[in-house]
Parts: structure tokens; C-alpha cells; sequence
């Protein structure tokens, strides 16, 4: 095993060292002597969430098979541990060879939550890597961002050497390869940006200039390179059944926080809600076959001894081929004394009859995501649920034996009224009611239901995103009205409240629709202190507001305020499948509340056929076939 990077003196005294020893089942071991490519992933957060992470174990997969590159893990070091290595001058080092970040090739960071942005330049902070990208030298490795806040990554522009927008298994290769190329030929780190810049999916954000208008719109972006190109387009992999999936995957030696095998049943969404941005960028639909899925859960579960394994999906009810592959795995698992975990499933008798086999009654809760109160707003949001089929889905439940409910709903959503809100507790209420109309003797106990709330982000990307969003005022008045309305329930005792802080949603809002200048702020906000601010435990909104007012950056300019239509949005550049004619079309709809069928219902002509599949390319080609 390699000398560990902390000394033994050092792991004694921080919390759960194994953090930071590596060495976990399934790891790969390299001779870095022996290749020529040294990539680090990063998740930037701790490690027993990023180990719980799909997308870096597919891409540490994949890049491993590469016999050229050697992919390596870092996570963001905890409070104490940064402490000592600022102290003490440990430089941040990779799990598996224990050796310093900056002797890398290259730092991949995954940027899946925007309150991750400091831990970002906790990373390279600690990594002696420059913090902006213009300040970096031959010596340093090329940064790049991949993951779902790159759809707009220009809050991070001067932070990144280049982004990767899609998913990863597309041209990764074709930027290693030329990588390789350009070390061999001794090339400089401009040229090898230049290069990058003309590989599709890749933004190199110091080749282009962005200008802004009086009233602090954007007035122009523009190229500075002849080498950049003028749209960058989202990468997509549409054969999921040829490409990369590990079967071995890691293994942490502490519990993570999703301590299960992952299997990834299918990608895009066909139900358009129109605040879900990964709804929307993930496009089209497209499903594993049924040969890979049990293939891969089967020597997946051998790999690993994991004792649950999940189905990973953004809408599993419409997985063609659920109900096949969940019996398949009740056979297999049931075998192995293996727990099934169905996520994302819309409650119908089959799901229930499903989770009545795989879960034990007793303890599971069921969990149902109507997301606004009133039928209404269900409508402007597009969920297609109607309360009917809720109180139902309950009803069945509760013969079923269930007697526990979790319910999702979100409050500042657009045109929401005092009405729509009320409408929160008042359908709570009717779940609960719904309940009492059983028989005394086919009850198990009491009903508990948890309502919980968090505040709408409008996010790039989705008919959302020219909305107004809250303030954080009003948002902490309309939870408290919410909460008057819940203590005037009938059935108040069965129902709990939770909610969001909502100082935390306006800084999500802030970066989620930033434009380059928020950067400022973000570096401000590092420089006093601020680190896992998606912990509650760890956010300092007083930091947050000093680094706005220091750096002249006007929060309510970035989330209280509705966009026009035309106005250049700092991620127009990017060409992610579905057009903007889509997007305010389904905006307007919203504003009428009126609803748009899913995919399988009709084609809403969003611009996702441009990738060659999914549901209405397939039945458009089988209608052009039969003629």
C-alpha cells in the first residue's frame, strides 16, 4: 500500500479518517510511472455523498479502461481537516496514490449543486492550483467542469480553464487523445484550450467576452478566438446499452449516503414539468435493454455485497420494461436477502403491489410529490396529477396497510396565490381524511403525514426561466400562512410541517441564473470564510450578504426580476436540444395554466429529435416505414 499522505498522528484526531486512506473495494491501481494521462474527479462535498455518486463512478470506470489514463478520486476535505492542511501546508492529494492534485493532468470537478461552489475553490485552493484560470501556468493542471449546473456555467467562468456540457461518455476520449497529442509535441496550455474549443460540447469561457447594457442586461457575447465556436452543443449518448456502466463499482469502507448498488434504468423524462430543468435537458428519452439491466444487477450485487440496489431513473413508472426487471430482481435479490429501492415511482397498483413485496410495511412510508397545493397551479407547472388520482393512490395505500405519507410541494412557484398555498394544507388534510373513511379494523394506527416545503428556483433551461422569484421575505411569509393553515386542519395532529431555508434558495437562485459577474461575489464569499454552505450547520447568510455588498452585485437583479422574453440570457450560448421558441411557448401555456401532454401523449415539438431518438423520433420513423 502507498504511504498515506496524512500522518497517523494527523488521522487520529479528524473525524472518520477513512475518508481520506482509499484503498476501498473495487479501486483501481495504477503504476503512474507507466501512463500518460493523470486525471483527478472531484466531487466537491463530502466524501460519503460524493462516493454516493453515479456519474463519477461511471466516468472513473470508463476512463480507467483507458491502459494511457489513470483516473483518481479527491472530495472536499472537512472543516477540520482543511483546517490542518492550511496549518500545516498539506498540499490536497488523490485517494488512490496519496500524491498532490497539482502534479495532475487534469481536475475534473462535477458541479451538481450550486451551493457547492465554494467547496470548488476549496479545492483548488488547498491544491495550490491558481483560483482563476487566467493566473494558471504551464506547471498547473487544466480544470473542467462537467455535471447539470454547467447549463449555465458562467458564474464560474473565471474560475475553469473549459466545460464539458452533456454527458461524459461521448468525447471524453477525443479530448484525452488529444491531450496525449499535444503533450508529446510539447504544446502550450493556449493552444491546447484553442484545440479543445473546436471539440463539440467543450466551452472554453476565456475565449469569448461578454459586454452588458446600462440597465446590467447582457448586451453581447462574443468570441475573441477564431478557434471558439458560436454555439455549444449539448453531447449525448444514445446507445446506453454499448456504452460505459461499471460492474465493479467502488466500495467505501463508511457508510455513504446511499450505501447501495445504483442501477440506471433509463435517461430524459417524458412528463415535461416545466420547473424541472433535468426534465428538460436530458432529452430524449432513452431506456437500457432489458439484457444489460440484468446482467449488470447481477454482477453488480456480486461485486460489491451491497444488501440494496436501486433503480435509478427520473421517472421509473415509465420504464417500458419495469415491471419485467423488478420481478426479475425480487427472483434474484430474494434469493440474496437483497432490498429493492424503487425512487421516482408514481403510485399505481402495480408500484404497489411492488413495494408490498420488496418493503417491509411496517417501516416504509410512501412518498408522493404533488408539488403545488391547488389543482391550478398543478396545471401552470405541468405535473399532470389531478387530485383524484392522488386520493386514490393514498386510499390504495392505506388498504394496502401503509399508514405513513411524505408529501413534496414547493412554495413561490410562478402565479401562485394565497389560494394555491392554503391548498397545501387543505389537501394534507383530505389525504388524512381520506384515511379515516376505513373501517376502524383495516386501520394500522394512526396516520402520519409530513408535508414538506421548499422555495421554487427558477433554473436555466425550463419554461421557468424568465420567471420573477421570491424574496426571501416573502417567502418566510407565505411558510408562515402556510403553517396558520395547517394548524386550522382538522387533522393537524396527524400532520407534520418541514421547510426550506429560504436565505439559501435565494443564493441557489442567484448562481443558478448568474451571468459572469456573480463570480466576484462567489470569490468574496470563499475569501471570508464561507464552505459547505448546503449544510445548514456551516451557511453564514451574514457572510454571503457582506461579499454581495463588497462586490457591488445586486442579489434581487438575478431572481426578482421577470426577464423579457428577447433579452440574452447568460446561457444562450449553449444549444442544449430543446429550442427557446419551446420554452417561451410552454411559458405562455403555464401563464394560462393550461397543459402540455407528455411525450408519449404527443409531440410538443421541443427540439430534442435533433439527437436522432427517443419517443417521437422512433414513432415518426415507424410512421415514415408503413407508408
Amino acid at each position: 500500500m502507498k504511504k498515506l499522505a496524512l500522518s497517523d498522528e494527523i488521522l487520529m484526531t479528524i473525524d472518520k479518517p477513512a475518508r481520506y486512506i482509499g484503498n476501498e473495494t473495487n479501486m483501481v491501481v495504477k503504476d503512474t510511472n507507466a501512463v500518460d494521462i493523470r486525471f483527478c474527479m472531484c466531487f466537491p462535498d463530502v466524501y460519503e455523498i460524493g462516493m454516493s455518486h453515479l456519474g463519477i463512478q461511471i466516468l472513473y470506470d470508463m476512463f480507467n479502461r483507458r491502459e494511457d489514463t489513470y483516473c483518481e478520486r479527491v472530495y472536499s476535505p472537512w472543516p477540520d481537516l482543511d483546517k490542518i492542511m492550511r496549518e500545516k501546508k498539506i498540499p490536497l492529494f488523490a485517494l488512490e496514490s496519496q500524491e498532490p492534485i497539482k502534479k495532475f493532468d487534469f481536475l475534473g470537478i462535477t458541479l451538481q449543486y450550486e451551493m457547492c461552489y465554494t467547496n470548488v475553490l476549496q479545492i483548488l485552493d488547498l491544491s495550490g492550483i491558481p483560483l482563476l484560470a487566467k493566473d494558471r501556468t504551464e506547471e498547473d493542471p487544466f480544470v473542467l467542469g462537467g455535471g447539470p449546473c454547467t447549463y449555465n456555467p458562467e458564474p464560474l467562468a473565471d474560475f475553469f480553464d473549459f466545460f464539458y456540457i452533456g454527458e461524459g461518455e461521448t468525447v471524453y476520449d477525443q479530448l484525452l487523445d488529444l491531450y496525449k497529442e499535444h503533450k508529446q509535441q510539447g504544446g502550450s496550455r493556449k493552444e491546447y484550450l484553442e484545440k479543445v474549443a473546436q471539440i463539440e460540447g467543450i466551452y472554453v469561457p476565456s475565449l469569448y467576452d461578454v459586454t452588458y447594457k446600462e440597465d446590467g442586461t447582457i448586451e453581447r457575447f462574443n468570441k475573441n478566438n477564431d478557434h471558439a465556436k458560436d454555439k455549444i452543443k449539448k453531447q449525448v449518448e444514445m446507445k446506453l446499452e454499448n456504452t460505459y456502466y461499471p460492474k465493479k463499482p467502488l466500495v467505501p469502507y463508511i457508510r455513504a449516503t446511499q450505501d447501495r448498488v445504483v442501477l440506471e434504468i433509463q435517461r430524459g423524462c417524458i412528463r415535461g414539468c416545466r420547473f424541472c430543468q433535468a426534465g428538460m435537458v436530458y432529452r430524449p428519452v432513452r431506456e437500457r435493454s432489458m439484457d444489460f439491466l440484468k446482467e449488470y444487477a447481477t454482477e453488480m450485487l456480486k461485486a460489491t455485497g451491497h444488501e440494496e440496489i436501486s433503480l435509478s431513473s427520473l421517472s421509473s413508472s415509465d420504464f417500458s420494461g419495469l415491471q419485467e426487471l423488478v420481478y426479475f430482481l425480487i427472483e434474484e435479490c430474494g434469493k440474496q436477502k437483497v432490498n429493492i429501492s424503487l425512487p421516482s415511482l408514481r403510485i399505481d397498483a402495480f408500484a404497489l403491489d411492488v413495494m408490498s413485496k420488496v418493503q417491509d410495511v411496517k417501516k416504509s412510508s410512501l412518498t408522493f410529490a404533488p408539488e403545488a397545493g391547488s389543482q391550478r397551479l398543478r396545471d401552470v407547472i405541468n405535473k399532470g396529477l389531478t387530485e383524484e388520482t392522488i386520493l386514490n393512490g393514498a386510499m390504495e395505500a392505506f388498504k394496502g396497510g401503509w399508514n405513513r405519507v411524505k408529501l413534496y410541494f414547493m412554495l413561490g412557484l410562478p402565479t401562485e396565490n394565497e389560494e394555491d398555498i392554503e391548498g397545501i394544507a387543505i389537501l394534507s388534510d383530505k389525504i388524512a381524511r381520506e384515511y379515516y373513511t376505513l373501517p376502524k379494523e383495516q386501520r394500522n394506527g394512526k396516520i402520519g403525514i409530513t408535508a414538506s416545503t421548499s422555495f421554487f428556483v427558477p433554473k436555466p433551461f425550463t419554461p421557468f426561466q424568465w420567471s420573477r422569484m421570491d424574496t426571501a421575505k416573502e417567502y418566510l411569509s407565505k411558510q408562515h400562512f402556510l403553517r396558520s393553515k395547517f394548524n386550522e386542519q382538522l387533522n393537524k395532529k396527524s400532520i407534520k410541517y418541514n421547510w426550506h431555508e429560504a436565505e439559501l434558495s435565494v443564493l441557489e437562485g442567484v448562481f443558478a441564473r448568474g451571468d459572469r459577474r456573480v463570480g466576484q461575489a462567489l470569490l468574496a464569499a470563499y475569501k471570508e470564510g464561507c464552505l459547505f454552505d448546503s449544510w445548514s450547520e456551516f451557511y453564514d447568510n451574514d457572510k454571503w450578504e457582506k461579499a454581495f455588498a463588497d462586490t457591488g452585485i445586486d442579489i434581487d437583479f438575478y431572481t426578482c426580476r421577470e426577464r423579457e422574453i428577447d433579452e440574452i440570457l447568460p446561457w444562450d450560448f449553449i444549444d442544449a436540444g430543446i429550442t427557446k421558441a419551446f420554452l417561451a411557448r410552454e411559458y405562455k401555456q403555464a401563464k394560462e395554466a393550461k397543459l402540455t401532454p407528455n411525450c408519449k401523449m404527443a409531440c410538443s415539438a421541443c427540439g430534442a429529435t435533433v439527437f436522432g431518438g427517443g419517443i417521437c423520433f422512433e414513432t415518426r420513423e415507424q410512421e415514415v416505414s408503413a407508408k
